[in-house]
């Protein structure tokens, strides 16, 4: 192991150290000799492995603990445990595995320690479900009296059949949220056959992650009280962002609303009412009468607002109590905390368990108004005609999309929510490496509208020549794009945690103009572009390098809310571009126009997509192409390609196949392509294989049940091909199944269902 970060100057010590034991005559020769310093370098090699020794000593005493230890120590402490190790690929799970294994011991049997294994060993969410609690069965007479309502939504009887007037219900039937009951099911697990039986244990696991993004600009349909909050006018679900606490010590059994998976309207729209005195007194503006009504419910809950609404009117001061700032008020202070509406939406009563709209899964802010939980309603917004809106917000979380009362303020409008994906790809608000100021002028850019990085341009007065680094500080929406000229060294990114949304109305040009050798850098952007056509980045000039890292190169082939079509933002290289570099992004088409060269490209961890079947995903002319971990939906058309975990999705062609290679990858066998090897040559249509080919759904690229196990685990790791072969899901697995088996309760089958 290498100590690069050590600042005890060992190396030094040691070659001072062992430079005064040799006898001087020879250091004085040293000096002397055709050839200066050689002796006083081996000195130095050997000081170099002494400092590596010393430091290795000082961490024999950290190697002693699976918290601080060196990962090849950890081996040693499992043996001294006695317990099974998970993969060596899985770090973090192995790690975890170690460090809990007498914890696991201790508890083996419960569904917690199996809740526990899926976040340890796998990194997902999950919940367990014992089936055999699920099983209908006909009714005891020592069975206690069964009250109106078996759960908090449906009506069913324990064990007796389902209350199908209850809509909630169905629409959580088959999850683990499921509050229907069974008849047996003794057939093996497949697909939705065979998971419920007295021996079967469900483990519900929730792969994608909740990615939070704030202060974006949502995309309006140009009435003003119409929008999606997707800043490209997409239509995704919002997700519910991840609320497991943190100290396994308070863990209970995950709820919907503390998973990361697609929020339901009705969990959005689920508020439950607790009147308590607290809240009556703090209610302002009424009269003793009314105060003296609501003490008679003291102390009921109610499970919505119509039945808190309906009961109000029956009082004999109810039409003061509905009075649209005193009912306003009272949902204010009597919504409880365990809700869907509460734990979503941003509320405007601190307690001790309150958070900050930055915290909740959606928050909406007019101007610098927060609209809070009292105001705002879920709704279907399919027709974007829900009827009479009663409050001044509805949200369609299955949509994402939201509607006002009234028209958005002059101020603006701005929103909090959550999209779930698979992993840290593409633009985002995940921590990704930026670029730091060294030396080089930073120009911060702020509150979307016409970006303005014009003064970054060549002007003969200020010497300004188009090196610098322009930084967009926010996640709002920007248009006017102005085209860049005379680059020398420009650095164009997103500041961590934000995602800009930059939208192209026009080609957007990067040309280095009179410059050679120049370099630029795209980090952490959305770019998409209107609905009016296909806009295009352009690389004119001459470059040593273009890098592209965090980026999402909006690959289109989808409509927005409106019905308009989205068109895929190309990258075109009309100039010299020595090298091209895309990292952990998302883009559509590359290609090459005019008298462009691209000498070379390397794509690694990253989608690339061509909508339209007459356009390739990537064209490189006489360049070579080098993809490594990459998903091609569309075809390729190269000079020369290494290749290695990637798959391609249509028919491509490699002029070259002498050179290069296609190794632990995929392609349509009639490809002309270098000497495959490991490799899945397929003739059938892929498109099954994926979860969603629509960029913007959380199951974009990701791989599907039906995906041939070639594919599952066609990598050189045996993990999966494509882009996402990094996660190491089938290892992590494979992992899960075996501790799960090992730390389950006797007699019992587990069954793994993805729910995302």
């Amino acid at each position: 192991m290498t100590y690069t970060m050590a600042q005890d100057y060992y190396e030094r010590y040691f070659s001072e150290k062992l430079w005064e034991m040799i006898p001087a005559v020879y250091r004085d020769e040293d000096g002397k000799a055709d050839r200066p310093g050689v002796l006083r370098a081996l000195i130095e090699v050997m000081a170099k492995e002494a400092a590596e020794l010393r430091h290795s000593q000082d961490r024999l005493w950290e190697d002693q603990f699976i918290e601080l230890c060196d990962d090849w120590a950890i081996p040693y402490l499992a043996e001294l445990l006695g317990t099974r190790m998970v993969s060596a690929q899985n770090k973090r799970g192995r790690r975890a595995d170690v460090a809990k294994t007498i914890y696991y011991r201790r508890r083996k049997g419960t569904v917690r320690v199996l809740e526990e294994l899926i976040s340890d060993i796998a990194g997902w969410e999950g919940k367990v479900i014992e089936n055999f609690q699920r099983l209908a069965r006909s009714r005891h007479g020592l069975d206690p009296q069964p009250l109106p309502f078996a759960g908090r939504f449906s009506g069913a009887l324990p064990g007796g059949v389902a209350d199908l007037r209850r809509p909630h219900a169905s629409e959580v039937a088959g999850g683990p949220f499921d509050e229907y009951f069974h008849t047996p099911d003794v057939r093996r697990h497949r697909g939705t056959t065979g998971r419920y039986n007295i021996s079967k244990l469900a483990i519900h696991l929730y792969r994608l992650k909740s990615f939070p993004v704030h202060g974006v600009t949502p995309f309006s349909l140009g009435d003003q009280n119409q929008f999606t909050f997707d800043p490209s006018g997409r239509d995704i679900p919002l997700f519910n962002r991840r609320n497991r606490a943190t100290d396994w010590d308070e863990w209970h059994s995950a709820l919907e609303w503390e998973l990361p998976m697609p929020m339901r309207c009705r969990l959005l729209g689920h508020g439950e009412y607790l009147i308590t005195e607290a809240a009556i007194q703090s209610i302002e503006g009424l009269s003793f009468e009314a105060i003296t009504d609501l003490q008679k419910l003291r102390n009921w809950r109610f499970r919505d607002e119509t039945r808190l609404r309906t009961t109000l009117s029956t009082l004999p001061n109810g039409s003061e109590l509905l009075q649209s700032a005193a009912f306003s008020d009272l949902l204010r202070h009597t919504l409880v905390e365990d809700c869907g509406k509460s734990v979503l939406l941003p509320n405007a009563i601190t307690s001790s368990s309150a958070t900050s709209p930055d915290d909740k899964s959606v928050a909406v802010f007019l101007g610098e108004e927060l609209l809070t939980a009292e105001n705002i309603t879920a709704a279907s917004l399919k027709g974007w005609l829900p009827g009479p809106i009663s409050k001044q917000l509805a949200v369609d979380p299955g949509r994402g999309r939201l509607m006002l009362s009234e028209e958005a303020p002059s101020s603006g409008i701005h929103v909090n929510y959550c999209y779930g994906f698979s992993t840290e790809m593409g633009a985002g608000t995940y921590g990704h490496p930026i670029v730091k100021a060294l030396g080089q002028t930073v120009h911060p850019i702020t509150n979307g509208g016409p970006l303005k990085i014009s003064d970054m341009d060549m002007d003969p007065e200020s010497g300004i020549d188009g090196s610098g680094i322009a930084q967009i500080d926010d996640s709002k929406t920007y248009w006017d794009i102005p085209d860049k000229h005379h680059i020398s060294d420009l650095t164009i990114q997103a500041d961590e945690g934000q995602r800009p949304f930059l939208r192209l109305s026009k080609h957007w040009v990067l040309d280095t103009g009179s410059n050679a050798n120049a370099k630029l850098t795209l980090n952490g952007l959305w770019i998409g572009s209107t609905s009016k056509g296909a806009y295009n980045i352009i690389l004119r000039g001459d470059y040593e390098f273009v890098n592209i890292e965090y980026c999402t190169l909006d690959p289109g082939g989808d409509v927005n809310a409106l019905g308009e079509r989205l068109f895929p933002v190309s990258l075109v290289v009309e100039g010299h571009v020595e090298r091209l570099c895309v990292r952990q992004s998302i883009i559509g088409p590359i290609m090459i126009r005019g008298n462009g060269i691209l000498e070379a490209i390397q794509i690694t961890d990253s989608i690339v997509q061509s909508p339209d079947t007459k356009i390739p995903a990537l064209k490189t002319g006489i360049g070579s192409a080098d993809l490594q971990r990459v998903t091609v939906f569309g075809r390729l058309d190269v000079h020369r390609l290494h290749a290695s975990e990637v798959i391609i999705t249509a028919v491509s062609t490699v002029a070259d196949t002498q050179v290069g290679c296609f190794r632990f990858s995929a392609a349509p066998s009639s490809s002309r392509l270098p000497h495959p090897y490991e490799s899945f040559l397929f003739e059938k249509d892929a498109n099954h294989w994926f979860t969603s080919h629509r960029f913007g759904q959380p199951g974009y690229a990701q791989l599907s049940g039906t995906a041939p196990e070639q594919i599952k685990r066609g990598a050189e790791n045996r993990s999966e091909m494509g882009a996402f072969c990094s996660l190491f899901n089938p290892i992590k697995l494979d992992d899960l199944k075996a501790k799960i088996e090992e730390y389950m309760p006797f007699g019992l089958i587990p069954t793994f269902i993805y729910e995302t």
